[in-house]
């Protein structure tokens, strides 16, 4: 029976499948928190872009302008939101001693 199933050497996983070797949840937020941080930052990039785009192409119609302030004021409102919220993670980190290389 033994003869159907694959045998895997355990020392040779964590190179077969480096994801793998996440031992806690500190070594998964050590790689997942800086990608979350550059995506937000892209975001937020392409956001400021809309909103210009929205206002340059509003052609003096107020309601054009409004909706242009909004994508403005929802992309710094995000903007703040990602920031706390990384400031929150450093805060904890501090408090319970994890050291957290980002």
């Amino acid at each position: 029976m033994s003869k159907f199933f694959a045998q895997v050497n355990p020392t040779t996983l964590p190179t077969i499948f480096p994801p793998a070797r996440f031992a806690n949840i500190g070594s998964f937020l050590n790689l997942i928190i800086p990608l979350l941080m550059g995506t937000a930052a892209i975001i937020f990039l392409f956001m400021l872009i809309w909103g210009g785009y929205a206002i340059l192409t509003a052609g003096g119609n107020p309601e054009n302008i409004k909706k242009a302030q909004k994508i403005f004021q929802f992309s710094f409102l995000g903007f703040i939101i990602i920031m706390v919220s990384y400031l929150l993670v450093k805060i904890l980190g501090v408090i319970f001693k994890i050291n957290f290389p980002f």
